[in-house]
């Protein structure tokens, strides 16, 4: 896996690869506005995840996903403060957990 320095660097070598879709994030599923279509936990896959912290403030932080549908759809999901545990099924949770 890559290493970058920015969120923004990181997020034009994913596109570059064919992460092109922007992923929203639901409490049961992950939704994609531009293709109108929703993606249940089992329908995908944390491909790659990269982690920014602020060079100010820990609390400016940002976790960036690659994520592939089982349909193909690759695209990417920025969460500005990482994934909380009351917002998200258990399900959801499961699959946004850090690799390493």
């Amino acid at each position: 896996m890559e290493t970058y320095d920015t969120l923004s660097q990181a997020l034009q070598a994913l596109q570059a690869r064919g992460y092109t879709y922007d992923f929203n994030l639901v409490e049961n599923c992950i939704d994609c506005s531009e293709l109108q279509k929703s993606f249940q936990a089992d329908q995908f896959e944390v491909v790659e995840t990269y982690r920014f912290e602020g060079m100010s403030s820990t609390d400016d932080s940002s976790v960036l996903y690659a994520i592939e549908a089982t349909d193909g759809t690759k695209g990417t999901l920025i969460d500005a403060y990482g994934v909380y545990a009351d917002s998200l099924s258990e399900e959801m949770l499961a699959r946004f957990r850090f690799r390493r």
